[in-house]
């Protein structure tokens, strides 16, 4: 089925699924099964009442058209900035209020806790859960500057 997926968007920027036997849904969310384990294996399309429309194994078997207008709504979805530097820290015990700089610009995260930092596929890449809900990653601790290491080697 999914390399015949019927999807487009709407004059409002929805999406819209058209399935074979020609039922439409509009306001269709795309969902990663594994967004940080496996991005681009298993993708759920949500209709708007929050059930499965239609299951997608693998991105690549999409057409280039309905790919690119799943991984526009992704990108909208699923932001989650890379941390580029750490410019300070409040404390060194949570909670704690850090000012990093971002791909995205200047940003303020507050830590909760330790545990809000999580290492992921090996030692030097880590994700920071903010107390508002927002993610932040770090896809190289070596890559940061010596500065920026060193506050962080006291939250690991």
């Amino acid at each position: 089925m999914t390399d015949t997926l019927n999807l487009s968007r709407n004059p409002h920027g929805r999406l819209v699924l058209r399935l074979e036997d020609g039922t439409e849904h509009v306001g269709v969310t795309p969902v990663r099964a594994f967004p940080i384990a496996a991005p681009t294996e298993g993708l759920s399309l949500v209709g708007a009442d929050g059930h499965e429309l239609a299951w997608v194994p693998h991105l690549d078997r999409l057409g280039a058209a309905t790919r690119t207008l799943v991984e526009e709504e992704l990108a909208a979805r699923e932001f989650v900035p890379t941390i580029a530097c750490i410019r300070s820290v409040s404390s060194f015990s949570t909670p704690s209020t850090w000012q990093v700089d971002t791909d995205r610009g200047p940003a303020q995260l507050v830590l909760k806790g330790e545990e809000d930092i999580r290492r992921l596929g090996g030692r030097t890449h880590l994700l920071i859960a903010a107390t508002d809900g927002l993610q932040f990653r770090v896809p190289d601790v070596t890559a940061l500057d010596r500065h920026s290491r060193k506050l962080l080697e006291r939250f690991l």
